[in-house]
């Protein structure tokens, strides 16, 4: 028994009047959010449940209206019910990113996700209320690595790595907070951007928008933590969007290789914080499945951070103890 689509049953026929239909699931993410697709008279919607115990729908509703009117292909919001946190959306297909992008393909979808990220970009600052991306929540994001991939995963204790690892996210934070405001996305990559016919490409799971570093979105698409390009490629369309994107009040006054330095920084704590939440995500929700993401994702830190001496501590850590002991803890199977 579900509960929860009992109860979204009963939304679709009693409120939306939807008598005949077919739902299937769509897709889950990494929150409690679930997404089903409902076919009704050769038209297909997608009906988001969000448990409003453990989600919120309001800033789901409010960032996508906005970013709608920023020109973004973003769902629209077809039918609200915010007290029991169902949602029905237009349907933007079942074709991800990630299973799409190729050798061949790869230029023309980033291409499509870079100009769509620079008209987001643009988007004035006071143009919608949205949370700082201040240095609390930089800090707290990387607490997450400690707290769940270090402590809880791995078992690693050591009060010297605690002080160099407060170092380096001190360092990585003072960063961040040099980066001119933009919106900031905040998961910004393959799982979530859909290749789409029309206005490539849709946009998903932007609910936890926020006014934030420059390059946080740039990071989260080219440095992927569910795939992986050449370093050199990856600097090539780092050094073009800087150029294409010019324009961007944001970037006035940047010159390339700061843009460089903050696209480097600005990866390695994101990737300490997706790092943590894999480790969460297993530990606490019993989502094993990105797990095998964490080499990747932690192998981006260890290749930005040569550049950086004050990191220095925590790429010994990361090679000599965390990386050694990742495929040790791997869960049963």
């Amino acid at each position: 028994m579900d509960p929860r689509y009992q109860l979204l049953e009963s939304w679709v026929r009693e409120q939306l009047g939807f008598k005949e239909y077919h739902l299937a699931p769509a897709s889950s993410d990494a929150s409690f959010r679930r997404y089903f697709r409902l076919a009704h008279r050769g038209a297909s919607h997608i009906v988001m449940d969000a448990p409003p115990d453990k989600e919120d729908c309001r800033p789901f509703v409010k960032v996508a209206r906005a970013m709608s009117a920023r020109g973004l292909n973003v769902p629209r919001i077809l039918e609200t019910d915010l007290r029991q946190g169902f949602l029905l959306l237009s349907d933007l297909g079942d074709r991800p990113y990630l299973p799409a992008l190729n050798g061949e393909s790869v230029q023309r979808l980033y291409g499509d996700a870079c100009r769509a990220l620079r008209r987001l970009q643009g988007a004035p600052v006071d143009e919608v209320e949205l949370p700082s991306y201040d240095r609390t929540l930089l800090m707290n994001e990387m607490g997450l690595f400690r707290a769940w991939l270090l402590t809880r995963h791995l078992g690693l204790h050591a009060e010297a790595d605690d002080e160099a690892l407060m170092r380096s996210c001190e360092f990585l934070a003072a960063s961040a907070l040099e980066q001119p405001l933009v919106w900031v996305h905040r998961d910004y990559h393959s799982r979530n951007l859909m290749v789409t016919e029309a206005d490539n490409p849709g946009v998903l799971d932007f609910q936890d928008a926020v006014w934030g570093p420059l390059t946080y979105d740039l990071v989260s698409l080219l440095r992927d933590c569910y795939i992986r390009w050449p370093l050199e490629q990856v600097m090539a369309w780092v050094d073009d969007y800087h150029s294409r994107a010019a324009d961007l009040p944001a970037l006035a006054a940047v010159d390339r290789a700061q843009f460089r330095r903050w696209f480097d920084l600005m990866g390695i704590q994101r990737h300490l914080k997706a790092a943590g939440i894999f480790a969460r995500l297993y530990h606490r929700d019993g989502k094993p499945g990105y797990l095998g993401d964490v080499p990747r994702t932690l192998g981006y830190v260890v290749e930005a951070g040569a550049a950086y001496p004050e990191l220095a501590a925590l790429r010994t850590l990361i090679i000599e103890q965390v990386l050694p002991g990742l495929e040790a803890a791997q869960p049963s199977r």
